[in-house]
């Protein structure tokens, strides 16, 4: 039915009502687009830190693995040394028994 041949006392009691109600939906339009630009903010937000705790996360396992690597060369290096201590030991009670033989002759 057309505005035009809606009763004049109908207009009187309904507009005011539906225009209170047309405003109050605007409101909550506005509350909810507000919600949502903090949404997408708190979104926006948590992938800043996902990709930030990747990135941390990513390096951390760089180091790590640096880490091992020098450990790793770091060992190697000792393992090798091992024998030629062994040596030097052997050698050592060699020349002390020697000494003795020597300082008793």
């Amino acid at each position: 039915m057309p505005v035009e041949k809606v009763p004049a006392w109908i207009k009187q009691v309904l507009m005011p009502e539906l225009n209170e109600i047309k405003g109050e939906i605007k409101a909550v339009n506005t509350r909810i687009d507000s919600t949502n630009e903090r949404i997408d903010s708190l979104r926006n937000e948590m992938n800043s830190l996902r990709n930030e705790m990747n990135s941390m996360r990513n390096e951390t396992k760089t180091e790590i693995s640096s880490l091992r690597n020098e450990m790793n060369v770091r060992l190697d290096s000792l393992e090798k040394r091992i024998p030629v201590i062994e040596e030097i030991m052997a050698l050592k009670l060699k020349i002390a028994d020697i000494e003795k033989k020597l300082a008793v002759a």
